[in-house]
């Protein structure tokens, strides 16, 4: 069992309608994370981040400006707004990324120029906070892409599997997380 202190940080990674079910991005049961990290909120974490892709409607990961992906969660859109069921009470950062127009950003932490880095390494270490439990949506994109980051900012970083849902077969995720040294556990060995 690992206890949660006022040194944990949950990290609830881009629960947002566009990445849901019916949404313009949908990752299959996206939305079986939700009732899990509604639980984890009430664990005695230090900090509770929520993160959001915040696009630009011509954001260059979009297939029309011959990025990799359809068009999703543009800024100031219902796709681009957190899941209404997302019990937000206990957060205590929105943190809004990918807003550039030429540079696209799956890790909360670091944008993939792998040079921008976001307010958030630096809001943690203001908070004292030492360890991050990173959860949300898509698994094998921005979930794994923000613990390696934490990770590699000094971070302990540990992935809630049951809190995550990817695109890619689990295998791949589980794989390619634990290949970078990232601790897998299920929100049943958290306390």
């Amino acid at each position: 069992m690992i206890k949660i202190s006022s040194a944990d940080a949950l990290l609830v990674v881009d629960v947002q309608n566009d990445f849901l079910p019916g949404g313009a991005l949908a990752v299959p049961e996206g939305d079986v994370v939700i009732p899990v990290i509604n639980r984890l909120m009430t664990l005695p974490f230090g900090a509770v981040i929520t993160t959001q892709d915040w696009h630009p409607a011509a954001h260059c990961s979009f297939r029309e400006q011959g990025g990799p992906w359809p068009r999703h969660c543009v800024a100031d859109t219902s796709g681009a707004a957190l899941a209404e069921t997302l019990d937000r009470k206990a957060v205590s950062l929105e943190l809004r990324k990918g807003q550039s127009l030429s540079v696209d950003s799956y890790s909360a932490f670091l944008e993939n120029d792998g040079v921008t880095r976001t307010i958030l390494k630096d809001w943690l270490r203001e908070r004292k906070i030492e360890r991050v439990f990173v959860t949300g949506l898509a698994l094998d994109y921005c979930v794994t892409a923000t613990a390696i980051d934490a990770q590699n900012d000094g971070l302990e970083s540990v992935i809630v599997l049951d809190a995550c849902r990817g695109i890619a077969p689990l295998e791949d995720a589980v794989s390619k997380a634990e290949n970078a040294g990232i601790l897998l556990v299920k929100s049943s060995d958290l306390s």
